[in-house]
């Protein structure tokens, strides 16, 4: 039992054929230790949140009771990504359990969705603010901050949040380099299989190419398990319950808002509350 599976081409060249299917079960492992370990911290080892005040407080009438966080645009590309990426992860690995059925259509089917959505969601990110996903100075700082804390170390206390703590940050990256691993080698994989979108060629590359990019497509596939576990976990905590709802709604409450983030390092926030009064649907703003 490896951490890669090999095979023999009929030159009698090792060359690796996927990754060993037992990471499935680690990776499954791996996520439920996170929630385990997450839940007895938050219960029993995490302090209070102290947060230092927000850094240009403002008065809470000029903050709407509902703060714009997500367009409908948005939540949409969020569920029809979460969606193929649920449909990707069951059609891979529920064969390698015994379950039977045409799992490659459905596969390649979910994997030009996952694309497609990708891909608009890159072009859509530049119409909103794409930095605001990406970490910072203040973001790094604020870490330093917490972990001293945490340690009993005397410091400042942290800022609030901006629209996305670093947490939610670093996940992002997480699978953005998980999903455009297994998007870069699913789009080459479709040239061995027939579909609308190629002419079937599997001899576009050699052996050892073919080899690598199935271990590849496997590892980033394996790692997205336990990353999808993971952030179904957080959605699910009660105290992360308004995050998940205004991916729902597209809202959160004004108490939450300025209880957990701050408005000057949120920017777009004045021009909400704006709309809001103006009478605007606030799943127009983002």
């Amino acid at each position: 039992m490896g951490l890669i599976k090999w095979m023999t081409s009929p030159w009698g060249q090792s060359i690796p054929q996927h990754v060993g299917w037992y990471l499935i079960g680690v990776a499954i492992i791996a996520g439920f230790f996170f929630m385990i370990v997450h839940a007895l911290y938050v219960a029993l080892v995490a302090p209070h949140k102290v947060f230092a005040k927000n850094e240009a407080p403002v008065a809470p009438g000029a903050i709407p009771a509902r703060v714009p966080r997500h367009s409908l645009t948005a939540r949409i590309f969020h569920w029809v990504m979460a969606a193929a990426m649920f449909t990707l992860l069951f059609t891979a690995f529920l064969p390698e359990a015994g379950v039977r059925f045409n799992w490659v259509l459905y596969h390649w089917i979910a994997g030009v969705v996952f694309t497609i959505s990708i891909c608009f969601h890159i072009v859509h990110s530049f119409a909103m603010d794409p930095w605001s996903i990406w970490p910072d100075k203040s973001d790094v700082r604020d870490m330093k901050r917490r972990l001293a804390r945490f340690w009993g170390k005397p410091a400042p206390a942290p800022a609030r949040f901006a629209k996305y703590p670093l947490e939610n940050k670093l996940y992002h990256l997480s699978i953005l380099l998980a999903g455009l691993a297994v998007i870069g080698t699913g789009v080459f994989m479709l040239k061995r299989i027939e579909t609308p979108f190629f002419t079937r060629n599997p001899y576009i590359f050699g052996d050892m190419t073919w080899g690598l990019m199935y271990l590849l497509h496997g590892l980033a596939g394996v790692g997205l398990v336990a990353l999808v576990m993971m952030h179904v976990y957080m959605g699910l905590r009660p105290e992360k319950m308004p995050i998940t709802k205004s991916m729902i709604f597209g809202w959160m409450s004004r108490d939450f808002y300025l209880e957990e983030h701050d408005p000057a390092r949120w920017g777009g926030n004045a021009a909400a509350a704006s709309k809001e009064k103006r009478g605007l649907a606030a799943s127009d703003a983002d």
